[in-house]
């Protein structure tokens, strides 16, 4: 499903990931804004998993979609939400990973961001702000 968006758009994308049991059934949620407008939601179980990777597998899928559906000349910035700290964090650099499923994770991540070249940002916010996301994840 291709999106059509006036150029230099910012393109929202929040995602959640969550785990009845740790590790226990798991799901992962998302949502597109482009202008304060939803444009595309998405949700579905994973499987059996960890928090930590419902988190990180919910970003990937995001990138995925981005990817998929979406040209560099027509967003400007991409701007990824999650009230998940520890990944916001390692994503961006700022804490050390030592697990190996989250170095490939990352891996994962960082060749995904080099397939099309978006302008990508990644921010923590507080689960409040990302009620969205976090219903998709408990609606699976």
């Amino acid at each position: 499903m291709a999106l059509m968006y006036n150029l230099h758009m910012v393109l929202k994308i929040f995602t959640d990931g969550g785990s009845k049991g740790n590790p226990g059934p798991s799901s992962i949620g998302m949502v597109f804004y482009l202008d304060g407008k939803k444009v595309f939601d998405h949700h579905e179980a994973i499987g059996i998993a960890t928090n930590n990777d419902a988190e990180y597998l919910a970003l990937i899928r995001a990138l995925e979609f981005l990817n998929k559906n979406h040209k560099k000349e027509e967003v400007e910035k991409v701007q990824f939400y999650s009230d998940s700290r520890l990944m916001v964090n390692q994503v961006n650099g700022l804490f050390k990973v030592k697990n190996g499923k989250i170095k490939e994770y990352i891996l994962k991540i960082r060749g995904l961001e080099q397939e099309k070249g978006f302008r990508i940002s990644y921010s923590y916010i507080p689960r409040e702000e990302n009620k969205e996301a976090d219903l998709l994840v408990n609606t699976v």
